[in-house]
């Protein structure tokens, strides 16, 4: 009996000791929003560079963009097709992204966000649009993608055109 009681000894000693292996090997939560937010960076790089296939590459092959002012496009076909379109306006007009200097983030487990500000320029690096954003990622094969993607303009909505009195 002695010899039972040595073992498990040893047993609870050896699953302690794997407890705190799993616990150091965690994930350190802030060097994940950072690698977040290097995804954020590697987005607008290839956004301003018309890499359009570079930019679609970083969606999760479910993911949902929710554009303003556009239907949502759901998938890599459909953001593909919508980012093709929008990123050639984008080069046609001259205009580059950047994004704010002090984005947010969070993650739990292999799931994290990011939300921040970003601006628009011209050709003459006028700032032609500010507004905020907002990402939802997730950790897959040890590479970050987006799962949700949405952005907004801080510039009110347009104006809708009156309606014709009723007679």
């Amino acid at each position: 009996m002695v010899g039972f009681g040595k073992r498990a000894g040893l047993f609870v000693v050896a699953a302690v000791l794997a407890l705190i292996g799993v616990q150091s090997s965690a994930a350190d939560p802030a060097a994940e929003v950072a690698a977040i937010h290097a995804v954020d960076d590697a987005w607008v790089k290839a956004y301003n560079a018309g890499a359009v296939d570079a930019v679609v590459g970083l969606y999760d092959e479910q993911a949902v963009l929710l554009p303003p002012g556009a239907p949502l496009a759901k998938g890599r076909a459909e953001i593909r097709s919508y980012l093709a379109r929008d990123i050639a306006e984008s080069q046609k007009g001259g205009l580059k992204f950047t994004l704010g200097a002090r984005p947010d983030g969070g993650v739990s487990g292999d799931l994290g966000w990011a939300s921040g500000s970003y601006a628009v320029k011209d050709r003459a690096g006028r700032i032609v649009e500010t507004g905020k954003y907002l990402s939802v990622s997730k950790k897959k094969d040890g590479k970050w993608l987006y799962v949700r993607d949405t952005w907004n303009s801080d510039s009110p909505a347009a104006a809708e055109p009156a309606s014709p009195p009723k007679k």
